[in-house]
Parts: C-alpha cells; sequence; structure tokens
C-alpha cells in the first residue's frame, strides 16, 4: 500500500472538503503517521472516512472529524491540553505536535499502555498520561488552556468550564442519539463563556458521562 498516496487522498478528498484550510492542521495531517496509530489489524484502514474499532465498544473518530477539531482549537505552543479518552493516541500526537503539554486521561490500561508505547516510540515528550475516569471531571493537574472530550456527553459537565483559563476552549460531542452537536465553548472571561455548534455527528459516549436526570411514572 502507498501510506502517502493513500495519506494525500485522505487530506484532499476528506478534509478539505470539510472546510478544513487551516494550512498547520493539513501540513501537521501529512507529517504525523495516522497508520502508526491505528491496530495493526485496521492499518490497511488508517486512511478511510471511517471510526475504526478500538475494542470495548471504543472507536478512534474519523479523519475529519480529528482534522475539525484541531482546526476549531488553535492551539499554541504555550498551552496546556486536557484530553479525556486518550483511544488510539492519534489525536493526542496531533495536539502535542502544537501545545505546550497535553494531558491524556483513559480508563482502559491496554490503550494507555498501548499510547505511551507509540508516544515514546514517536518521541514525544510532552504528553502526560493518566488512567482514570475523566468523563464528568478531572480534579488533577490544575487548569486548563483546552480540553477535549473524545467521546460523546448527554450533557456537558460544569465542572469542566470552571477548569478553562481565560481565552481557553473546549471541545465536546453533546446529546444523544442522532441529535449530537460538535460544540466549541469559549472562555470569554472568568463564568463568561461563548458557545459555538459546529457540526453534528453521532459517536459512541464516553463511559460514565453525565446524563440528565429520567423521571420514571
Amino acid at each position: 500500500m502507498d501510506y502517502e498516496q493513500a495519506r494525500f487522498n485522505m487530506v484532499e478528498q476528506q478534509i478539505r472538503p470539510w472546510e478544513v484550510l487551516d494550512a498547520r492542521v493539513l501540513d501537521l495531517l501529512h507529517k504525523v503517521k495516522r497508520e502508526d496509530y491505528v491496530p495493526q489489524v485496521y492499518r490497511s484502514l488508517a486512511f478511510v472516512d471511517m471510526e475504526i474499532p478500538l475494542g470495548e465498544g471504543d472507536l478512534m473518530w474519523s479523519p475529519k472529524i480529528e482534522a475539525k477539531v484541531l482546526q476549531a482549537l488553535q492551539l499554541g505552543g504555550h498551552d496546556r491540553v486536557l484530553e479525556v479518552g486518550t483511544g488510539s493516541g492519534y489525536l493526542t500526537a496531533l495536539m502535542a505536535h502544537q501545545a505546550g503539554v497535553v494531558v491524556s486521561v483513559e480508563m482502559r490500561p491496554d490503550l494507555k499502555n498501548e499510547a505511551e508505547r507509540k508516544f515514546k516510540a514517536h518521541g514525544l515528550t510532552n504528553i502526560q498520561c493518566r488512567e482514570g475516569d475523566a468523563a464528568r471531571e478531572w480534579t488533577d493537574d490544575g487548569g486548563y488552556d483546552a480540553i477535549v472530550l473524545t467521546g460523546s456527553t448527554p450533557l456537558l459537565p460544569a465542572a469542566y468550564l470552571k477548569r478553562l483559563s481565560p481565552g481557553g476552549r473546549l471541545f465536546a460531542i453533546v446529546g444523544e442519539g442522532d441529535a449530537m452537536q460538535a460544540t466549541l465553548v469559549t472562555c470569554l472571561a472568568s463564568g463568561n463563556f461563548r458557545t459555538d455548534r459546529l457540526f453534528e455527528t453521532s459517536v459512541p459516549a464516553l463511559k460514565n458521562a453525565l446524563e440528565p436526570e429520567r423521571f420514571v411514572f
């Protein structure tokens, strides 16, 4: 398989048509080898417009969503990022190339350990891997300039808004069923937020994600 041609096709046929035109993002998609982060059995599908299984119901986002998130976050070299759900580690690696530090939290030890191995192999030293459940809150490691939830959540946890520094951005896919909105929340000042809805999609929820109260009659 010609990986470089497949990567080029991914960018030109999937990413650009989805209005991802940020040159920094497009260059990064060529630089960070997506196939190195895909499970070996699915390596030939690394550049296909699909979600790739990671086991236990977890999925790797499609390339166009990963690119859209990077473009929305506009990470800078001094940014401190929290990622909820390491998964394959590919999005983590992309963000690590743009940000100062990425703290990535993963519930599954197998995914965390495999991702750490890949980060080390690629010389990514600004990623701090944590094992734990951060679907509703992550009380360790201080505040952040950017937060990304890599699974959907029926309700956006207010706890994470409090962890954003002024100017900080939070990306989350909010909703249930087919009614999910990719959402970017920007902290304009302490306690003051702007919410932008970026696109519609549907992805599996984070395990133990915050849910609305259900009325039982």
